[in-house]
């Protein structure tokens, strides 16, 4: 088996603390090259580790004899046009989710990377992580009987003013740059663990709207869905709360698991997620399972894994298509009325 060879385009907070240590960390994974419009920023990145060199632009990262595939770390107003590059210059690619502004968009990605027989993933590596490949497990013995309906509520206080331009929530609260807002750049994640759990969504009844009025995007969304498999679900979501609260669901004709997507909101940082609780009855399991320290290893591990044919990523174009579907749904009439 051959080492994958790894160039990233974007060097900012997610690659250098949980994506980038993954590529040289994974077993027979290696980052050699890297390139970011701050080109500072790369240079700065690639000095601090041996091996991986600064490219000079985007494409001569992705036309690299040496680069074997290309991970996309920007933001989501640019992953497309990254992956038709990638397409066109026969590179595998991994996106960051969200997987791009629109379903639409994200049909285009996959189109063109599998015309061009490339392979594409999308980095909802929550699919890889332990916890959650334990809840589904759980889920396919029975532990809790058919699955009959899920739920899921996630509550954020509003960013500080000084945080809403700020890097971090900056793009990801301009719709022009990120596709949404909170409810876009995170509860995809919960939305795509679910469906990795439970199975695709068949139709979905939502609302959304600005109540605060802190930012543009959606800052409330309520809704409700059915999967295919004939469970039901349904979702609570505020951006403008007093409180960071989320918890998951999925409630079943023999018991219930609670778990949460996310490690503890609230500080002090670093606190380890929730354990998987298995409600029976009266009786109540408890089940802690730690991420790994940097998250995206496990994904990044199945990727290399199937391109020397040992295996498959769970987190492909296909099943990220059905969460930006989801999405889409959920914030369609909010979005009509914005652009009005």
């Amino acid at each position: 088996m051959k080492t994958i060879r790894w160039g990233m385009i974007g060097c900012g907070e997610v690659a250098r603390m949980k994506s980038g240590p993954a590529l040289w960390r994974a077993e027979r994974s290696a980052l050699v090259a890297v390139y970011d419009r701050n080109t500072g920023r790369a240079a700065e990145f690639a000095g601090l580790h041996p091996g991986v060199r600064a490219e000079r632009d985007a494409d001569s990262l992705i036309r690299a004899p040496d680069v074997d595939a290309v991970y996309v770390a920007t933001r989501t107003d640019s992953h497309a046009d990254y992956a038709l590059r990638c397409a066109a210059a026969g590179k595998a690619v991994l996106v960051e989710k969200p997987m791009a502004m629109s379903h639409a968009e994200a049909e285009r990605m996959t189109h063109a990377c599998r015309s061009a027989n490339v392979p594409l993933w999308v980095a909802f590596y929550r699919r890889a992580l332990p916890r959650f490949t334990a809840i589904r497990d759980l889920v396919r013995a029975g532990a809790i009987g058919e699955v009959r309906m899920t739920i899921s509520r996630h509550f954020h206080r509003i960013p500080e003013p000084a945080a809403l331009d700020g890097p971090f929530w900056g793009w990801r609260l301009d719709p022009k740059r990120s596709g949404g807002g909170i409810f876009f750049e995170a509860v995809g994640h919960t939305l795509d663990i679910l469906d990795f759990i439970v199975g695709p969504v068949a139709s979905m009844r939502a609302y959304a709207d600005n109540q605060a009025g802190a930012y543009p995007p959606e800052d409330v969304v309520s809704a409700s869905w059915r999967y295919e498999s004939g469970a039901y679900g349904s979702g609570a979501w505020c951006f403008a709360t007093d409180i960071d609260d989320e918890q998951n669901e999925i409630v079943g004709s023999a018991g219930r698991i609670r778990f949460s997507t996310f490690p503890p909101l609230s500080p002090p940082a670093g606190r380890p997620p929730a354990p998987i609780r298995i409600l029976r009855g009266d009786t109540v399991e408890e089940i802690p399972i730690a991420d790994p320290p940097y998250v995206h290893q496990p994904l990044v591990q199945s990727i290399v894994d199937e391109l020397n044919g040992q295996g498959r990523c769970q987190s492909t174009p296909e099943s990220a298509m059905r969460t930006m579907r989801v999405i889409d749904a959920a914030l369609a009439e909010f979005n009509a009325r914005r652009a009005r």
